[in-house]
């Protein structure tokens, strides 16, 4: 059994007011119309299959099976919802981030470390901090 692990805590997804996960700033805010259609369906099929915090362990095997895209097409829909700020991903495990713009008390949402480019450079410090679960 795997041990989940929130890896964006300051973008916890909530329930919003209206009925359903899929919250309609989707829409209301464009989100929608800056992805390509793969993305928003792996979008979709992220926020149906994780649970209450957003996190989901699905394979790439899986996914592409279930949404009948090749790997390539994964790859790169997993990087545009990333670079969006949409999701947050650490091998295997995925999480739907908010869409919110701040905390509910006026602070800006933390940056998430999963967030992050693979080409930015990191300290091995920082490295070392994140494979210890942010211990220091």
């Amino acid at each position: 059994m795997r041990t989940k692990r929130i890896l964006c805590p300051g973008r916890l997804r909530r329930v919003p007011r209206q009925f359903s996960w899929v919250d309609h700033r989707l829409v209301r805010e464009g989100h929608i119309s800056r992805y390509s259609y793969e993305a928003l369906a792996l979008y979709l099929f992220l926020v149906t299959v994780s649970d209450a915090e957003g996190l989901s362990y699905y394979s790439d095997e899986a996914v592409c099976r279930l949404l009948g895209m090749g790997s390539t097409v994964l790859t790169g829909s997993r990087r545009e919802l990333r670079t969006g700020g949409l999701i947050a991903y650490s091998r295997p495990l995925y999480q739907v981030l908010s869409l919110d713009k701040d905390t509910g008390d006026g602070r800006p949402r933390p940056e998430c470390p999963a967030e992050r480019h693979s080409a930015e450079a990191v300290s091995i410090g920082e490295v070392l901090r994140q494979m210890a679960g942010g211990a220091t």
